[in-house]
């Protein structure tokens, strides 16, 4: 696991082993907040050895930044914890968290300590603010990537941990691409010092302007070879010969999983252009 401090008091983590997923800590004086957490047990009990020995504190909240596993399944590592998250990530934990960690724990036997700890504070719209120390944190609604995304911004040192909102590869499977444009679009404009990405390195500030541009010039790019495909006798055939370097993008993102990610994107993204393609046909 990588970890770096990235100004007074707030810490980044980056996974080793699973999809250079990351992770944050805000340390306050007598307790600290835990934004995400990593997809294995061993990674994250590392985060929690760091924050109890190095920095002799307690978390005292967990913020999840989106309902998916490798964000929040180590929840159940933090049992004082008051978990955090919009409401729509409680509810998408208990619908499909606890079946999905009940057939993983079949083929991966480090799950079977796992428990699925849902959320006790939720939100649903405007934002929710959260002071820890002299650190105000922000937390708003920053989806595309899911439906029940959030960011945190941590507002005086104008740092955003963006969750999967904003990554080295744009991922649209569980979401919608016209949100995650908006998502992106809206973080471009915040005047931010940093991206903490929800997978990959930090973007600084001086490259955080050439990283939306990439993300939204690559959501475009998929979005015209699928309305190409849509007009194709093989659609399908046609997207399997789009590759992640057609569309801006670089395979070597995330350890190697871009490519994968990219044709993940375009089959999700051809599945609901032509449901609203069809859709549209039969209101006519």
């Amino acid at each position: 696991m990588h970890r770096e401090r990235v100004s007074e008091n707030v810490f980044w983590f980056q996974s080793e082993l699973y999809a250079q997923v990351t992770a944050g800590v805000v340390a306050g004086p007598q307790w600290a907040v835990l934004i995400d957490t990593l997809a294995t047990p061993e990674e994250t009990l590392l985060i929690r050895e760091f924050i109890e020995h190095e920095l002799s504190l307690q978390v005292r909240y967990v913020i999840n930044t989106h309902y998916h596993a490798d964000h929040t399944w180590g929840n159940c590592y933090f049992p004082g914890a008051t978990i955090v998250s919009h409401a729509l990530c409680r509810q998408f934990m208990h619908e499909r968290g606890i079946p999905a960690l009940e057939t993983a724990r079949k083929h991966n036997p480090s799950l079977r300590q796992v428990k699925i700890v849902l959320p006790h504070l939720t939100f649903e719209n405007g934002e929710l603010n959260l002071r820890v120390g002299k650190k105000n944190l922000i937390l708003s609604p920053a989806v595309g990537h899911s439906s029940d995304g959030i960011s945190v911004l941590v507002e005086e040192d104008r740092i955003l941990f963006a969750g999967d909102a904003f990554m080295p590869m744009p991922y649209i499977v569980d979401g919608n691409i016209d949100e995650m444009i908006a998502a992106i679009k809206k973080i471009g404009r915040m005047g931010l010092e940093n991206i903490i990405q929800g997978h990959g390195d930090i973007v600084l500030r001086g490259e955080i302007e050439a990283a939306v541009k990439e993300n939204l010039a690559y959501l475009s790019a998929i979005r015209k070879h699928v309305r190409i495909a849509l007009k194709r006798k093989t659609p399908l055939e046609y997207l399997d010969e789009v590759g992640i370097e057609d569309c801006g993008k670089s395979r070597v993102h995330l350890g190697g999983l871009a490519e994968a990610l990219h044709r993940q994107n375009l089959r999700a993204l051809y599945r609901a252009m032509l449901e609203n393609k069809e859709a549209i046909g039969s209101e006519e």
